[in-house]
């Protein structure tokens, strides 16, 4: 904060007044201020006479998922916290819901409380934003997707091989038009998994310029309503892909509203609560983000123990469970 104050040619505690967003501040010296601060890489450090220790850890992590209602990342989120647990270490953790400002104040947030880590799952085109946290050594490790701009370790699952795997598994009960549904285009694991379906499907001599390929959905409503209008085109798919869990929801909900789940075959990437319990079952693609939040901790707390080597990307098998939805035979 001294230099914070020297730089904008202030006092200390006029810094402390437009830090905490204080009142009666000029809008001449707040811009002064904030220029110094971002010009610094000032982050505010707060509560740090509580939170900080004599070996300088504050004992805390930032962990930021998709959604804390999306099971996948609640999964995620349960792994690091009992990793964490072990080594007396709290998580604060928020939902990026794919939203890139959310993102950066997420990652803001962290920041301020002087977290020892960051967990990241992110949207924006580029992370080149958290490079000065890299080089002062915060430890940053990226879940379910891939960074950009910055060097880091990442824990990822193979989503492009597990697609491939769903499109072998439906090719192999004779299916020749499969639908794909899958999410927004501007996140990395749909792209990946997008891209694995066609490539597998190109391998097998199938023409994917025929193959009906739904993007941008979302949530089970905007699925529900794509799938409906596949069903009742002219020339209707025989199976289906759904590339994300709740698009798998939307999918099955459709399915069974035209009391076609005994008659099109499905395959969905990533698993979904209750899957087991349906007729037929749902047969799909999983994850393992219980693997997938251990190993992004092991990763974290090992750099906060030393560990200098080179960021690198860690892969987290997918699995093919069969549970009857995919062996629905193509009909002749």
């Amino acid at each position: 904060m001294k230099q914070v104050a020297a730089l904008a040619g202030v006092g200390i505690k006029t810094v402390s007044r437009v830090i905490n967003g204080e009142p009666n501040v000029s809008a001449a010296t707040i811009a002064k201020v904030t220029d110094a601060a971002r010009a610094l890489d000032y982050q505010p450090d707060l509560h740090a006479g509580n939170l900080r220790r004599a070996d300088g850890r504050s004992r805390t992590l930032g962990l930021l998922v998709g959604s804390v209602s999306n099971p996948f990342s609640g999964a995620v989120h349960r792994a690091v916290e009992e990793a964490a647990l072990e080594r007396g270490v709290a998580v604060f953790a928020s939902s990026l819901d794919d939203d890139p400002t959310r993102e950066e104040q997420s990652v803001s947030a962290f920041l301020r409380r002087r977290v020892d880590g960051l967990i990241l799952t992110t949207i924006s085109p580029s992370q080149g934003y958290l490079s000065s946290e890299i080089r002062r050594g915060t430890p940053v490790v990226f879940v379910d997707r891939e960074p950009s701009g910055v060097t880091a370790d990442s824990v990822v699952s193979d989503n492009a091989a597990g697609a491939s795997l769903a499109v072998r598994h439906l090719l192999g009960h004779g299916h020749r038009r499969i639908a794909y549904l899958g999410d927004r285009g501007d996140i990395q694991t749909a792209r990946e998994r997008r891209r694995g379906f066609l490539e597998e499907l190109g391998r097998a001599g199938v023409a994917t310029s025929s193959i009906p390929v739904v993007d941008d959905l979302h949530d089970e409503a905007t699925t529900f309503d794509a799938l409906l209008g596949l069903l009742s085109s002219d020339d209707p798919p025989t199976a289906v892909f759904s590339a994300q869990n709740l698009v798998t929801i939307g999918a099955i909900r459709a399915l069974r509203a035209r009391d076609l789940h005994h008659s099109v075959a499905l395959v969905g990437f990533d698993d979904v609560p209750l899957a087991d319990l349906l007729e037929p079952g749902v047969t799909v693609v999983a994850q393992n983000p219980q693997r997938i939040g251990q190993l992004a901790a092991e990763r974290v707390f090992a750099r906060l123990d030393g560990d200098t080597t080179p960021g690198a990307r860690h892969i987290v098998p997918t699995r093919l469970i069969v549970r009857g939805s995919g062996e629905i035979d193509a009909r002749t």
